[in-house]
């Protein structure tokens, strides 16, 4: 025990940071950048924390930084932590007469494209009163927010039993995975195969997310890969904004493009992907009933899905 409160007083916010900036990020780049830091000072904080903690929370490689199981754990503990010190901030700046209900829902980014926006222009006509906080974030970092309690209701997948304790799943749709393009690209023209498409640059989901492994799995299935002209992102609107002005092919789940394809703003290339597609669902939690104004919010995320 004397022990155990030692370890616990040598952990520091700073560690905290860091460890959730880089599980966001999925780079210890990219997580440098964001806290405005040199990455071998990040490594250096990163590398204490998993001495205090005594295992890899990490399996870094040439593409990016991947959480470990014990790290996808540690991670619920390290959000609930963070975001504990900001609800205790904002209650200290917060006026006695604020009473504005708040729904506070997380998704992936690609979901967030293809569902919210006519979500919650529906929404806002029922309850005008009531503010929307939107994130959109990796599927990991989304449990952990439900989880933490920094979430009301997130949009994303299921996940391993062990992370998905205390949690309710209940799908909504099957999402594919397309290879998209702007309408008047130059490989319309072409004779259509994979191996062609890769020649030309492509936006891609960042390495260790479901959309990438799909991406990677179809590619090498015809033993194809990425070109080296390839843009990594978490961003749905950067992906889509890049595919509409210039030639990027962007491997990218059905449900974000949907509206783009009805419109004809975008156009889906005619490769042939495999599987029947990844379940995409409303993550609640178990013992935390939701406001009426979330009810509500998780209502019209129902009735945006067409049966």
């Amino acid at each position: 025990m004397e022990k155990n409160g030692l370890f616990n007083q040598r952990i520091r916010l700073r560690h905290l940071h860091t460890f959730v900036a880089v599980a966001q990020q999925g780079t210890l780049g990219r997580a440098a950048e964001t806290l405005n830091l040199s990455q071998p000072a990040l490594s250096k904080t990163l590398n204490e924390l998993e001495q205090l903690t005594g295992t890899r929370l990490f399996e870094r490689g040439r593409l990016g930084a991947q959480l470990t199981l014990v790290g996808e754990q540690f991670l619920t503990h390290a959000v609930k932590v963070l975001d504990a010190l900001n609800h205790a901030g904002q209650a200290l700046t917060r006026k006695e007469n604020d009473s504005v209900d708040v729904v506070r829902i997380g998704a992936l980014p690609t979901a967030a494209l293809g569902i919210l926006p006519a979500v919650i222009g529906q929404f806002h006509q029922q309850q005008s009163d009531i503010t929307l906080q939107v994130a959109t974030m990796n599927n990991t970092m989304l449990l952990a927010g439900l989880k933490s309690g920094e979430l009301d209701l997130g949009i994303g997948r299921m996940s391993d039993p062990e992370l998905m304790n205390g949690l309710n799943y209940e799908l909504l749709f099957l999402e594919s995975l397309k290879l998209v393009v702007r309408p008047g690209h130059p490989l319309l023209n072409d004779n259509i195969t994979l191996s062609r498409v890769m020649e030309w640059p492509a936006v891609v989901s960042p390495k260790g997310t479901v959309p990438r492994q799909n991406a990677e799995t179809l590619l090498a299935s015809q033993g194809c890969r990425l070109p080296a002209t390839c843009i990594e992102t978490l961003s749905a609107s950067l992906s889509r904004q890049l595919t509409v002005d210039y030639n990027y092919v962007w491997f990218v789940p059905s449900g974000a493009v949907k509206e783009d394809l009805r419109q004809g703003t975008l156009t889906a290339l005619p490769v042939p992907t495999q599987g029947a597609g990844e379940p995409i669902g409303i993550l609640t939690r178990v013992d935390s009933p939701l406001s009426s104004g979330a009810q509500t919010l998780l209502a019209s995320i129902r009735k945006s899905i067409p049966v």
